[in-house]
């Protein structure tokens, strides 16, 4: 009696895994799974004006650029915020229009856009406000 039992529970089970794995993969191609991500508030992007390019005036992070990690977020940080005293850093990157090795995307205390460029040797190029 448990084999048969065992040939009926079978396509049942395979019905459910299918249903189960096409939801997960229709939830992972439309972003609408249940996963959340944070962004630490040293990076987190403050509120852009109304109409800005990507919501921000930057723009959002392009993918040619790579966001700065460790040391090197850590210096560019601390030079920039020199440079703009009182500004916030929405996002700390490599710079890949060859102004800078990497730049800082900031606003300034009163909501003004800058970016601070800094080379390689963590000495400024230019500060550049919109």
């Amino acid at each position: 009696m448990s084999t048969s039992l065992s040939k009926k529970a079978a396509p049942v089970a395979m019905v459910v895994g299918i249903a189960v794995g096409s939801y997960g993969v229709a939830s992972a191609a439309t972003g609408n799974g249940s996963t959340t991500t944070s962004t630490p508030a040293s990076t987190a992007a403050p509120a852009a004006p109304p109409g800005a390019n990507g919501g921000a005036p930057w723009g959002h992070q392009r993918s040619d650029e790579t966001v700065l990690t460790d040391e090197a977020l850590a210096k560019v940080t601390a030079i920039a915020k020199s440079k703009v005293p009182g500004g916030a850093i929405v996002r700390v990157e490599t710079d890949a229009d060859g102004v800078a090795t990497y730049e800082a995307h900031m606003t300034k205390s009163d909501g003004t856009p800058v970016t601070v460029y800094v080379d390689a040797s963590f000495d400024v190029v230019s500060v550049e406000s919109r």
